[in-house]
């Protein structure tokens, strides 16, 4: 039989007990939103595919620099959370002449433009280990925590904000319309 929090709360299982009930908490108080505001007070502000590009490329100039290069980095509408996709990276292969070229990609789900800068470094930190590391294994989280010390509390608070969405709760840091 699964535990009443676990059903309650998708995003969040696999946390000890004690966590789950303090978001549970949170939510039937209908203080989550305020906690996460509480938290990260403002958006990012990258709205543009090209500015992600750039700073996608800062990280990776400033942690994998002999990595495999990124050729595009998007916003991307069609990723869906209920597929537990918040960020892909994917290589392209084609041929050109006698060679065999491979480009790749990192798509971020378009929910992260509106979102603190830390949930964005997060998903693209997550993004960029993959050029290293395919699986989701000890070294591929060394390298996550490598490149954001605090990978694993702004996982835990993405999961956090993915859960006050999915209860009905409003985007917290959404652009003011020019």
């Amino acid at each position: 039989m699964k535990n009443v929090a676990t059903v309650a709360l998708p995003y969040l299982q696999g946390y000890p007990a004690e966590t789950l009930a303090q978001v549970l908490q949170l939510q039937s108080q209908g203080r989550m939103g305020s906690w996460l505001l509480q938290r990260h007070p403002q958006g990012h502000g990258l709205r543009t595919d090209r500015a992600l590009y750039d700073y996608v490329q800062a990280l990776k100039a400033e942690y994998l620099r002999g990595s495999e290069p990124v050729t595009k980095v998007a916003f991307d509408s069609k990723l869906q959370v209920v597929a537990h996709a918040l960020g892909t990276h994917t290589a392209v292969s084609r041929v050109q002449g006698s060679k065999l070229k491979a480009k790749r990609e990192i798509r971020v789900a378009s929910l992260f433009k509106d979102t603190p800068e830390p949930f964005l470094k997060m998903i693209t930190v997550h993004e960029l280990a993959h050029l290293r590391e395919k699986e989701h294994n000890k070294a591929f989280y060394q390298l996550c925590r490598h490149m954001e010390p605090q990978y694993f509390q702004l996982e835990f608070e993405v999961r956090v904000y993915l859960t006050h969405l999915d209860a009905g709760g409003a985007r917290l840091w959404q652009a003011a319309e020019a």
